[in-house]
């Protein structure tokens, strides 16, 4: 049977689509979510980004891979459903950490999160894989946006830098460009959110975000699990988040001791 939080229709969903639409996944942890992004924005980490440009309203901050320094965020991984949850949607007999990602909108900020997919930026390749994206704020136009499908097109899409628009590495014949799923008339889902909902979608799902015109925050708290079947698997260039100094090679599974499983069935 699967997570009481979830039904048959969520999992098949979820592997048809590569995307579905979790309710009340972290509903009992929403107030120790803000701390930690309160924490978080306090005392960014290395890889805390402001994403405008100089003169664009608002403002766009994210940051990753703080979740071993910041005790909010590893206390909702390690006591939440999300890992359980991740399991019956992968198929997967154990889950493992990979990172946890924040991203705050204030209000007036019209820049969008670009289109892109999270797999190109890793250092994992398998088709178990998820992500939880989950509002710490009611969201009705600043949801996240996932094109259907888009988990099993043949070639992955182009990653870019947010900011400068560029290309993520230096090879990009190995990519299909950045689709316009708007334009191209893409199936994209996306959903009005309370604050705990979550979006599970795949690493290899398109996805992006409108940007908060709203008189209120948009703050998320993102976490990326992965199961049985990832690996390691070498990139073009330097990856995101880059893990340095981790030692796999290719094929490899996850080190346990950087990235460990928080949950195993039986």
């Amino acid at each position: 049977m699967p997570h009481p939080l979830l039904s048959d229709d969520h999992i098949a969903t979820y592997r048809r689509d590569g995307v579905v639409l979790i309710r009340g996944l972290f509903a009992d942890h929403v107030e120790a979510l803000r701390a930690g992004i309160d924490r978080n924005m306090a005392d960014p980490g290395p890889f805390a980004a402001e994403n405008l440009h100089p003169g664009e309203a608002g403002r766009f901050f994210d940051d990753y891979c703080n979740w071993t320094r910041i005790p909010e965020f590893e206390g909702v991984i390690r006591s939440s459903p999300a890992a359980a949850v991740a399991a019956d949607l992968m198929g997967s007999d154990r889950v493992q950490v990979f990172h946890d990602h924040v991203l705050v909108k204030e209000p007036g900020t019209s820049k969008p999160t670009p289109w892109h997919q999270d797999g190109p930026y890793y250092f994992v390749e398998g088709a178990q894989t998820v992500s939880f994206w989950s509002p710490l704020d009611p969201v009705r136009e600043a949801s996240l946006r996932c094109v259907a499908g888009s988990h099993l097109w043949p070639r992955p899409v182009l990653p870019k830098r947010w900011l400068a628009n560029t290309d993520f590495y230096p090879d990009p014949e190995l990519y299909m460009p950045v689709p316009d799923p708007d334009a191209e008339g893409m199936e994209v889902r996306e959903w009005a959110m309370e604050p705990g909902d979550a979006v599970a979608f795949d690493f290899r799902t398109l996805h992006g975000a409108r940007g908060n015109t709203a008189t209120t925050r948009r703050r998320a708290f993102s976490l990326r699990l992965v199961g049985d079947d990832a690996r390691y698997a070498e990139r073009p260039g330097p990856t995101s988040p880059p893990f340095p100094g981790h030692g796999m090679r290719a094929g490899d599974r996850l080190r346990e001791d950087w990235f460990p499983v928080i949950w195993s069935r039986g």
